[in-house]
């Protein structure tokens, strides 16, 4: 817990995802577990220093794990713990109403995957 007290149930699950980033981490984990460069890449815009800020900020409530290999070339990989991936789920009703009202707007999605 970061920001207590909460006004409410959904007040403490939105400081878990608070900020542009934090969602759209869970987006690009979903599919799969990803090495950190994986990760920005699939996240245009996101600076190094900010991904490894959100990627830290989500281990620490649970929602990502971070795995580090200890081979030639130190190798870590992220997902989405058992959390996480309720939280993603619980983040779908809101995914399909953002769906709706870029349908509205005429807007489509920059990247390849809704």
């Amino acid at each position: 817990m970061r920001n207590p007290p909460y006004i409410c149930a959904l007040d403490a699950a939105m400081d878990v995802v608070d900020g542009k980033w934090k969602a759209l981490i869970l987006w690009a984990l979903d599919e799969r577990l990803r090495r950190f460069g994986e990760l920005r890449r699939s996240l245009p815009g996101i600076s190094e220093k900010v991904l490894a800020q959100q990627l830290r900020e989500l281990e620490a409530d649970g929602i990502v794990r971070r795995t580090v290999f200890e081979e030639t070339v130190p190798r870590v990989e992220y997902e989405l713990t058992d959390a996480g991936v309720a939280l993603y789920a619980a983040l779908g009703a809101l995914g399909e109403w953002g769906a709706r009202r870029m349908s509205e707007l005429d807007l489509v999605p920059t990247h390849g995957r809704e």
